[in-house]
């Protein structure tokens, strides 16, 4: 019956003009009589239907609900016998209008996800549900509503990029928009991390299907994470006294829940549509705020959203938190991972750490596990080494542990790239000139304690082990050059980076690129004449690559350059090879003379094919 209808319907739809269309809607706003079009009008609302003909019956429908629902009764409402209700014709007149309404928010959300709908007919459709969202609660904001929306929204499996930018752009400058869609993120995040998107049994009631497998949890983590990222911080919200109000009543009460002791206090003409304070305002928005991001950052977010997060957390949600402290669970486990995850959660934690009195006793051991060669050609490598550079700058600091972080950052300073290698040199120039109790490290010869003789040292090594010895030389003396200090140590303090030096800075003297060997030379001078000079910026070179060295070289102004000439051709690649390689010999004439005796023994061969006696035996 059902599908003989609808197909009555799609030929009734077929055969109606949009001039009929104006007459059903006009009839239906001059008269009561005329109730009946309101279904007729209703059932153009498709995505079936259309563009203009949808366009044209919503304008009717608007126009006849929206001085309607401040009166409408509750959806959840139904005529009783106890309170008489069920022969109240009016009352049961406007539950019927109130299921009419629901029918037509209903279509009106599916015509906003269809596929088949343009982008023109999805603006127009949802800012009439952001009209009924208005006044929808009994004149004030309809927070279920928006709930509905919102879900419907991120559960969705269409595209729904247009949506989120007109949400963003549109709604979200309102205050009341964005308390309710904290709250609304707040459930739906509870919803996901409890009983996954399949379960949510919540989005049948509303006319969904219910059905969303675990593949698409992504999905909607990805929307959540973009309308929760694009509402407007609260630094601004604050400081206004009067805020913008998408509901139009000026009535904060729906903002502020409950507050009975506040709603009651009425002084002058203003203030009666006041029933919260600013600062008040600012505390319930705050604590929404936190809720919200806290429970969205339990979900199980792709690796993506993990890095955009991380990356901005520091600034766009910590700030603004009511208890930045209850971020430690989620930074904590991020700094744990290690790789990229570590460094963009730096940040964050440095921030608990230095502002609001997180104690995190291995900090420095993980800081010290993140010193690799992979970590200099990071995308976020810049921010890395300021916030390096900014923890090894407590007076504080153990010896022990600057010594480390100064000796590993000089072991990678051999193996990492030019542009690393002035970061380093930066790093370790701070270092020595916070810490002076590390001059050591500059001083000491060699690369560990030093000796008297080699030849010494090695007849004692020998005598030990040929037991012809005394046995009793003493085994603290290592031979020049055997550094003591321990790369592959995660513990800063096992490293013995104290009994070592930093000959690795020493050998950027003689690096193939200029930048650097010139850069460690002033560093030289710059030790010299402590109290004349001051620290390095960290964030001058720690977004270097080649690209920028390169630039660098090609824009410097060269004084004079180097020719090659020559009097007459060289005739050889080495003109004086004693002169030019002391201690190496080459075997040049050598060779020459092997290979004349070569060509010698040729001829001679030759010769002797020719001969007479050698043909006369060939005869015989």
């Amino acid at each position: 019956m059902a599908s003989i209808l609808s197909k009555k319907q799609k030929q009734k739809q077929k055969s109606t003009k949009l001039s009929d269309l104006k007459t059903l809607g006009n009839q239906l706003l001059s008269s009561r009589a005329h109730i009946n079009n309101l279904p007729k009008l209703l059932s153009f609302v498709s995505p079936a239907s259309p563009p203009q003909f949808v366009v044209e019956s919503l304008l009717s429908l608007q126009s006849f609900f929206t001085p309607l629902l401040p009166d409408l009764p509750p959806s959840s409402s139904k005529p009783s016998a106890a309170d008489g209700s069920h022969d109240d014709p009016d009352f049961i007149y406007r539950t019927w209008l109130r299921s009419k309404f629901d029918e037509l928010v209903e279509a009106l959300v599916e015509v906003l996800l269809s596929p088949q709908s343009d982008e023109t007919l999805k603006e127009v459709v949802l800012d009439t549900i952001m009209e009924f969202v208005k006044f929808g609660n009994g004149g004030k904001f309809h927070s279920a509503m928006y709930h509905r929306l919102l879900r419907s929204i991120v559960y969705t499996t269409e595209p729904v990029n247009l949506l989120l930018d007109l949400l963003s752009s549109k709604y979200f400058k309102y205050i009341d928009v964005r308390y309710f869609t904290y709250i609304s993120f707040e459930k739906l995040a509870k919803i996901l991390d409890a009983n996954g998107i399949s379960e949510d049994k919540n989005v049948k009631k509303d006319g969904n299907d219910g059905e969303h497998p675990s593949k698409s949890m992504d999905q909607v983590i990805h929307k959540i994470h973009y309308l929760i990222s694009h509402i407007p911080s609260l630094e601004s919200s604050v400081e206004k006294t009067d805020h913008e109000m998408w509901s139009g009543s000026g009535e904060y009460e729906g903002l502020a829940g409950k507050m009975k002791a506040d709603g009651k206090q009425h002084k002058t003409e203003k203030q009666k549509d006041k029933v919260l304070s600013a600062d008040n305002i600012a505390k319930k928005m705050k604590l929404k705020f936190t809720k919200a991001w806290l429970s969205f950052l339990r979900l199980p977010l792709p690796i993506d959203v993990y890095k955009e997060v991380l990356a901005t957390l520091h600034q766009a949600v910590i700030p603004f938190l009511a208890n930045p402290v209850l971020l430690c669970d989620f930074l904590t486990r991020s700094y744990d991972i290690g790789g990229v995850i570590s460094v963009m959660a730096l940040s964050s934690l440095f921030i608990l750490m230095t502002q609001h009195g997180l104690e995190y006793p291995n900090f420095y051991e993980k800081l010290y596990a993140l010193l690799v060669p992979s970590i200099f050609m990071a995308k976020h490598r810049s921010k890395f080494f300021q916030l390096v550079d900014a923890c090894l700058k407590s007076p504080l600091l153990p010896a022990y542990l600057a010594a480390a972080f100064a000796k590993k950052l000089s072991r990678l300073s051999i193996s990492v790239p030019p542009s690393g290698a002035l970061v380093i040199i930066v790093l370790v120039h701070n270092l020595l000139r916070r810490h002076p109790s590390i001059n050591c490290l500059v001083n000491r010869g060699g690369g560990g304690e030093t000796v008297k003789d080699d030849l010494e040292a090695e007849q004692r090594a020998a005598d030990g082990a040929d037991g012809t010895g005394t046995g009793s030389a003493d085994k603290s003396i290592k031979k020049s050059g055997m550094d003591p200090f321990d790369n592959e140590q995660s513990d800063p303090m096992k490293s013995n980076a104290m009994r070592s030096s930093l000959w690795e800075i020493d050998t950027l003297r003689h690096h193939y690129c200029p930048a650097v060997s010139r850069f460690v030379l002033s560093l030289e001078n710059d030790l010299t004449v402590r109290a004349k000079t001051t620290e390095i910026s960290v964030e001058d070179f720690s977004s270097g690559s080649y690209a920028t060295i390169f630039g660098e070289q090609v824009r410097r102004r060269i004084k004079s350059a180097p020719l090659a000439y020559y009097k007459a051709a060289p005739t050889s690649l080495f003109s004086d090879s004693e002169s030019q390689f002391p201690g190496w010999t080459f075997t040049c004439e050598d060779s020459k003379r092997k290979n004349d005796s070569a060509d010698e023994n040729r001829k001679i061969d030759k010769e002797r094919d020719h001969s007479p006696v050698k043909r006369q035996r060939v005869k015989c």
